[in-house]
């Protein structure tokens, strides 16, 4: 009888995919009805997929070490920690118009990329 891989497997080899992590996190953050802890996971499961394979076991190591006093930070500070903690995985935290927002005025900015934090 054949074996099936692990979704955990299976996940991880997506994450690898730097396009397929940024909608991965994207996904948990627009959450309407976040639940505790999902987002720690999510981070934790794109650190596993592009932070392993593509820094040295020692580099590795630092940046999960800032992992969970990032995520117990207070105000802003915690938002430009993010920013750069994702930055050395190749990843950028973005702001972005909401598409559903049907309001939206002429002379509003286009593109919808509002502003960039990372490369701290």
């Amino acid at each position: 009888m054949p074996t099936s891989d692990s979704y955990q497997g299976y996940l991880i080899e997506a994450l690898k995919d730097k396009i397929h992590a940024a909608a991965y996190l994207t996904a948990h953050l627009e959450d309407e009805e976040p639940e505790p802890g999902l987002l720690e996971l999510a981070l934790s499961n794109v650190f596993e997929a592009l932070g392993e394979p593509n820094m040295s076991a020692e580099d590795a190591k630092l940046h999960l070490e800032k992992f969970d006093p990032l995520l117990s930070q207070n105000g802003i500070a915690t938002i430009y920690a993010l920013a750069s903690w994702l930055n050395a995985l190749g990843l950028k935290l973005t702001v972005a118009v909401d598409e559903r927002d049907k309001g939206e005025e002429k002379d509003s900015v286009g593109g919808g990329k509002l502003a960039e934090v990372g490369n701290i």
